[in-house]
């Protein structure tokens, strides 16, 4: 189990997949889930303002699975859907409700019961997989995130400009790094990798040094 976590924009979901890949890992984008959830609860008509009630109504009968890269919303596939600047949003909104982070818990360890596995998000080192083989935190200056950032919604034709993307990450880290539930850190035991200046190869292959040592 290799479990990576960092903020928005630092790379962490091209690198799980390489990573995987060269390992022959299986793969879990932690990220899509939630924002498959944030999909159902927007069809549903819900937003941050509804109560724990609501969002516990709401999220029964909902089923997620993660397969071959793709994200299933009740054997529907949401793949596409799901990355929009709207659900980017409110992934984040409703990944701060305990609720929700508790209903996909158990989605997200299940995925490792059979499996060596490649996971990304933003508490898998330290809520989600704690006893992971090995840890790391992926990270980069927020200038570089924005410019990733903006760069993946134009390849997907997503209208946005570099100012927008920028405002976006700011607002995201302090979101995920002040939530009372799994707030983003560093896990102790995690390698930390600034990849501002490193290339993806760069990045993939401290990780793999790592993990053979």
């Amino acid at each position: 189990m290799i479990a990576i976590d960092g903020p928005s924009g630092a790379g962490k979901t091209t690198v799980a997949k390489l990573v995987a890949d060269r390992l022959g890992f299986n793969y879990l984008d932690t990220g899509a889930l939630y924002r498959a959830i944030a999909l159902s609860l927007r069809e549903k008509g819900i937003n941050a303002e509804n109560s724990e009630e609501e969002l516990r109504r709401a999220l029964q009968n909902i089923e997620i699975r993660y397969i071959n890269g793709k994200v299933f919303l009740n054997k529907r596939d949401v793949s596409d859907m799901i990355r929009t600047k709207e659900i980017d949003h409110y992934s984040s909104v409703f990944s701060a409700r305990k609720i929700v982070r508790d209903f996909l818990l158990n989605t997200q360890r299940n995925a490792a019961l059979f499996d060596n596995l490649v996971v990304e998000g933003r508490d898998t080192t330290t809520v989600v997989f704690p006893e992971a083989d090995k840890k790391i935190f992926l990270d980069a200056s927020i200038d570089e995130r924005a410019r990733r950032r903006f760069l993946q919604f134009k390849e997907k034709g997503i209208d946005i400009s570099l100012e927008d993307a920028r405002d976006s990450i700011i607002e995201r880290d302090k979101r995920d790094a002040s939530r009372d539930v799994a707030p983003l850190i560093v896990a102790p035991d995690a390698l930390l990798i600034d990849s501002s200046n490193l290339s993806v190869e760069d990045v993939i292959k401290i990780i793999l040094d790592y993990v053979k040592n």
